[in-house]
């Protein structure tokens, strides 16, 4: 079985890089089934009800959240959709499911999403914590499990990674945008990446304007960002998991 993760899409022209791209990825590739950190869609802060139809109209499984979950109020209309996870440690009685399990090639696949606290505005629980507790509530219900580990400091992502090594299928990371080139399978089997990247405009800060960007960083006045044009680079990353085991073989980057 072959699962791919798309790192955060950037704005509506990230939206329309997955829908240009996903079916011939998915065709090449041999893919089995799609995940989509869909929390910067909504023109880099949340998500709109448009976005998440655009979204699924595509072979899109599940989609994860992150930081920006309750970015854009449209959300409260399809929070609770079984296609839409958000992170899972956000603080007891907040709308939405923090992971999902769904179905493919007769396996039963679990997706968690989690936030990190280093670095993060969110007042949110112990990702660690959270995460032990789900991963012994979904073993014997699922075959396969994976995590979105939406998070700033590298050292929190590898540490979740060591953390939960051999007990889930596979860990990726959402949040800073920028690929990493640290893909592995872990001592004990758990496939791992730090971070996914993006899918959004190729010449720019993280997918913001340059030019805006730039001006935070020169005069630290609260300059409003907005989404660059140009053209759109998609990253992700493609997990091939072993059918008899559920142990990934091989961990595989996308950067087109």
């Amino acid at each position: 079985m072959k699962i791919l993760a798309i790192g955060d899409l950037v704005g509506n022209s990230g939206v329309r890089k997955l829908k240009q791209e996903l079916n011939k990825i998915i065709e090449e590739e041999k893919i089995n089934f799609v995940i989509v950190n869909g929390e910067n869609a909504g023109e880099g802060m949340g998500i709109t009800e448009k976005n998440f139809k655009d979204i699924i109209e595509e072979k899109v499984d599940v989609i994860t959240m992150g930081n920006h979950t309750w970015g854009k109020k449209d959300i409260f209309k399809f929070i609770n959709n079984s296609k839409i996870i958000r992170p899972a440690n956000y603080c007891e009685g907040v709308p939405g499911k923090g992971y999902g399990i769904y179905e493919s090639l007769g396996k039963k696949i679990a997706v968690i999403n989690l936030i990190g606290r280093v670095d993060v505005n969110v007042l949110s629980e112990n990702p660690f914590l959270v995460a032990k507790d789900l991963v012994e509530k979904l073993k014997d219900k699922t075959d396969i499990i994976i995590i979105d580990f939406h998070a700033e400091a590298t050292a929190e992502k590898i540490a979740l990674g060591y953390y939960l090594d051999g007990k889930v299928t596979a860990i990726f990371g959402t949040h800073t945008h920028v690929q990493t080139a640290d893909e592995k399978i872990l001592e004990k089997g758990t496939g791992y990446i730090t971070d996914i990247g993006m899918t959004g405009p190729k010449n720019s800060v993280i997918g913001m304007d340059i030019k805006a960007s730039l001006k935070r960083f020169e005069t630290t006045l609260p300059e409003r960002y907005k989404i660059a044009e140009g053209d759109c680079i998609l990253n992700g990353v493609i997990f091939d998991v072993d059918n008899s085991t559920n142990k990934v073989k091989e961990v595989k980057r996308i950067n087109m």
